[in-house]
């Protein structure tokens, strides 16, 4: 998927929408990572940090895929 809308964006084909979207999406994810690191929801062993960290993108990712598969309106 990042392949994909890079080549779409360096080609020109990516809206000003829809880049702003991948930035805002990209700094979203982050900062709510953060905000589970700060409050312990991700634990506080180095395998729990790391699986549920791994979760919270894989979440992100498939609602990110389900939403650019979807045709275009």
């Amino acid at each position: 998927m990042i392949a994909l809308r890079s080549l779409e964006l360096a080609t020109g084909g990516a809206t000003d929408a829809e880049t702003r979207r991948m930035v805002v999406e990209k700094i979203d994810a982050a900062l709510a990572l953060q905000a589970k690191a700060m409050t312990g929801a991700l634990g506080f062993d180095r395998a729990s940090i790391a699986a549920r960290s791994l979760t919270h993108y894989r979440r992100r990712v498939r609602a990110n895929r389900r939403r650019l598969s979807k045709p275009a309106k």
